[in-house]
């Protein structure tokens, strides 16, 4: 990630910006007050963060930005609709696995910081955001907004770090219940699997002209695989080294596996696409998923993703159409 550089000149817009917001908010007419009010109509909370941390917040938000992909996803599957989201992984929207869901959110950061202007605009009364965003850097400044909530570490479960965000929301038992139906429904699909029970399961992004590896480790693609009883190649087994691991073209065969999911940064046309260009570089149409017509192109940006209860069910879905019975 990119480093971030607050200028004083930068710091003063960003008093600027908020002092403005404030004004904004006190100026406006009923339906501003009623749209603005967030949860102090209905009083406040305290909530515990990720380091431990006790922030105020209100007990019914209305307002909400969400400063990462597992956050943004996690209030989408809560039933909330961000005013405010990070852009997606090398995109300019938010992550298009999620962008005919989160219809209202404003593009007010990147995957390595925050505007922080642009959020004192909106005006929120919760920003939520976590360890796998620059944003964390700031959350000092993006408290002087409205209360910030960090949700979970780097490396926390995706299904801990659902239970965090809703517990921010105050929409803990909802997350319980999405919880048992997805389990419910990962116990089910692995009873369908039939002769691709403990099948070796590559995930690749294809990118820059060739391969790289993903999905490795305890995250909502890995966690996902296992549960449903699925193995991994050896090279890909363990923890990642980072978000993804390039493979020389001179090592293709590596890749291979009984079924090889196959997809981009972005959605299953542009992996369809990225298909296409593969199928040309030398060896690839000799691996064993290829001949055998075992390549699943998948909603890549849900796998790619930094995780989040609907990327874990994108995940789930795009294995059960292609293995299960």
């Amino acid at each position: 990630m990119t480093s971030i550089r607050l200028s004083a000149h930068r710091s003063a817009l960003t008093a600027a910006a908020v002092a403005g917001a404030l004004l904004l908010s006190g100026c406006g007419g009923q339906d501003d007050a009623e749209a603005n009010a967030g949860g102090k109509s209905g009083g406040t909370r305290t909530v515990t963060d990720a380091k431990g941390t006790k922030v105020k917040v209100p007990s019914a938000p209305r307002r909400v930005v969400t400063l990462s992909e597992p956050t943004l996803d996690a209030a989408l599957a809560l039933g909330y609709q961000p005013i405010g989201a990070t852009s997606g992984r090398g995109q300019q929207t938010v992550s298009s696995y999620l962008e005919k869901k989160a219809t209202k959110a404003e593009i007010v950061a990147t995957v390595a910081e925050p505007d922080l202007e642009k959020i004192a605009k909106l005006q929120p009364d919760l920003i939520l955001l976590d360890e796998t965003v620059g944003s964390k850097r700031v959350i000092g400044k993006l408290r002087e907004i409205a209360p910030a909530v960090l949700t979970s570490t780097l490396k926390a479960d995706w299904k801990k770090a659902l239970v965090s965000t809703a517990d921010a929301l105050n929409k803990r038992e909802k997350a319980e219940k999405w919880l048992e139906k997805f389990e419910g429904d990962v116990r089910s699909t692995r009873s369908a699997l039939g002769s691709n029970s403990k099948a070796e399961t590559s995930v690749i992004r294809w990118q820059e002209g060739g391969p790289s590896v993903v999905g490795k480790g305890k995250g909502h693609v890995g966690s996902t695989l296992a549960a449903l009883g699925l193995t991994r190649p050896k090279n890909q087994q363990g923890e990642s080294l980072g978000r993804s691991e390039p493979v020389s073209l001179e090592k293709l065969d590596t890749i291979d596996g009984d079924w090889l999911f196959f997809g981009t940064l972005e959605d299953a046309a542009s992996g369809k696409k990225a298909l296409k260009e593969a199928r040309k570089v030398p060896n690839f149409e000799r691996l064993n998923a290829v001949k055998d017509d075992h390549v699943a192109v998948i909603e890549g940006s849900a796998w790619n993703s930094a995780g989040g209860p609907i990327a874990a069910r994108t995940v789930l879905t795009d294995v059960k159409r292609n293995l299960a019975g």
